[in-house]
Formats: C-alpha cells, structure tokens, sequence
C-alpha cells in the first residue's frame, strides 16, 4: 500500500515532477540536494507519485537519472490540486457537502471524484475530511424531485449549446405540450431546479421547472444565443423567479420585531429601505407579477403591512381574510 500524501510531502512531489520534466531527467544526488532530504524520502515520495498518482516515473539506467513518460495516449501528466492547501480543501470539501444536499442523488455522480480526488490530497489528514459530513448540516425543505438522466441531459444541451425537445406539463393549466428549446441556463432557486431557455413555441423567454419536464431529447441542431443584459432584463427586473420587466413597487413596512431580521435580507437587487422613527422597517421591493410576492408578504402575518400599491395591499389583504374563515 503506498504511503498517504499529506501536503509537506505534496510539495515535494510537486517540485520532483517540475525538476525533472524542465532537466529531461534528474539524478537521484541532484533531488536529494534540491529538496534538501535523504534518499529514503525521495523514494517514498516518487513511489507515491507513481503508486497513488499514476505518475510515469520511471528510472533509465542508460542515463542514471529519473524521468517522466508520457500517459496512454500520449497524454502529459499532471499532479492534481497542488495549488490548494489544506485549508482551501476542507473548503471544497464543505461545499462539495453543500451541493450534494441540493437534491440527494442528483449531483453525487459527478462530485464523487472530486471528493476522492480532494480526500486522497489530504492524505493524513483524512480523518477531518470524513468530520465534515457530520459537522455541516444543510436542511431542505419542499424540494421536488427532479429525474437525474433528465438533468444531466439538460446540463449537457446548456454546456453543448444545442436545442432540446421536451414534453412539459403545465400544472396550472393541466396541460401536457411539446416544446423545443434553446437551453440557456440552470437555477436553483427556492430548493428547486428550473430551466432559463428560449422557447421556439412561443417565441420567448421562459423558465421551465426541471420536475414538470416529462421527456428530454437532445438534438443537434444549435441553441440560440441570448445577450447578458436581455437575460438580466428579462429575468432579474422582476420580483423572484417571475419574469418580465418590473413596472409596479412594492412599499411594506415591517414591525419593530420583524424589522431586525429583514434588515439583513436581500429581496431584490434594486430594492431600498430605511427606518421609521418608531423602530419599524420601510422596504421598496420592485415587481412586475405580484405571485410569489404575495406569498412572501404573507409568511410575516401581522408583522408585516404594505402600503402601496393598492392593488398589492387589497389582494394581501383578501388572503388573510380568507385563511381567517378558514380557522373561523
């Protein structure tokens, strides 16, 4: 069983490979000298480098000196994440373990060899890595279930650039339609996935959510290309994930007690406050549709009133007096 790397030792192998790819070969005398160790270190560490790493390091005794082949293929040789240190790695550890929890079973295929691959650079310090799984926790809630062969065929029409034929079912309308789309983007927003795409059935931009798609099949023909700043317009001049340009503001003021905690929240990216005289918290949100708004306004109950647009403040206000009878 080859020996752990731990990072003093990563160095080491580091500068080997450099060493001796720049020279065409190095002695044994030279590396010794250059890393300022013993023999019996060199050879531990160029064991590592080709037991662990798969490196080509082999010894031409027609030369005396140690040199580095080429891989199959003919593909050059690269040491992998030596320009992470340890604490950079528990980094990406921590947020590989973040990104697993966004949808269990979903993205663990492809973020397993970066975790072992991150792991097997700690080397000792293995013990530590495996903490991290316990000691992070990420709890979701009322996230819908996406099919992972749709999702990796998605995330390869969006990287690929190429259309999709999809069949989508509209809850709302109870519909199921046939749609070809030039896949922009994925978000995750709110535990759950969505597609950003031009839609050539209706000839402009939607989000399609990722557990609504029925059916995917990748085509070859190209994706179109829609400008940053049209994307942006389209779907970040709104309020939450409804697209469109915003033409109304929001005006909600928040009690004193709310007020502490929505100070520190971002509702939309063009939003402004300030704070009243008697403690509480004036918030100007822009919108263009008033759905997930409304939602929002109403999880703060009686902590929250809006003040303008009539129109917002006279639907909120119909919600509450619904969801009173209801417990009437």
């Amino acid at each position: 069983m080859p020996p752990r790397a731990t990072n003093m030792n990563l160095e080491r192998m580091h500068k080997i490979v450099s060493i001796a790819r720049f020279r065409n070969g190095v002695t044994m005398q030279a590396l010794m000298d250059e890393l300022e160790v013993s023999m019996s270190t060199v050879k531990r560490d160029i064991d590592a480098l080709r037991d662990r790493f798969g490196c080509p390091i082999e010894f031409d005794r027609d030369l005396n000196q140690w040199v580095i082949g080429t891989l199959p293929g003919g593909k050059r040789f690269e040491l992998p994440g030596l320009w992470f240190n340890s604490s950079e790695i528990y980094a990406l550890l921590a947020m590989q373990s973040l990104l697993s929890g966004v949808q269990p079973g979903l993205l663990e295929p492809h973020l397993q060899p970066l975790k072992d691959r991150l792991e097997l650079l700690l080397g000792e310090s293995i013990g530590n890595a495996k903490d991290i799984e316990k000691r992070i926790k990420l709890i979701h809630f009322a996230g819908r279930r996406v099919k992972v062969k749709y999702f990796e065929q998605l995330t390869q029409a969006v990287l690929e650039r190429k259309r999709v034929v999809m069949k989508y079912f509209n809850r709302d309308k109870d519909e199921l339609t046939e749609r070809e789309v030039s896949p922009l983007r994925l978000v995750h927003y709110r535990e759950n996935w969505l597609l950003d795409a031009w839609c050539h059935l209706r000839s402009e931009l939607r989000s399609f959510a990722l557990d609504a798609i029925q059916q995917v099949e990748l085509t070859d023909t190209a994706a179109i290309e829609v400008g940053k700043d049209a994307l942006v317009e389209h779907f970040q001049s709104g309020y939450g994930i409804y697209a469109g340009k915003a033409d109304k503001l929001a005006v909600l003021k928040f009690s004193q007690v709310r007020a502490q905690y929505v100070s520190l929240e971002r509702w939309h990216r063009k939003q402004a406050s300030k704070w009243l005289e008697d403690g509480s918290y004036q918030l100007e949100v822009p919108y263009s549709k008033d759905q997930e708004l409304v939602m929002d306004v109403l999880r703060y109950g009686s902590d929250v009133e809006v003040l303008a647009p009539p129109e917002l403040r006279q639907r909120v206000a119909e919600q509450l007096c619904a969801a009173a009878r209801t417990y009437a």
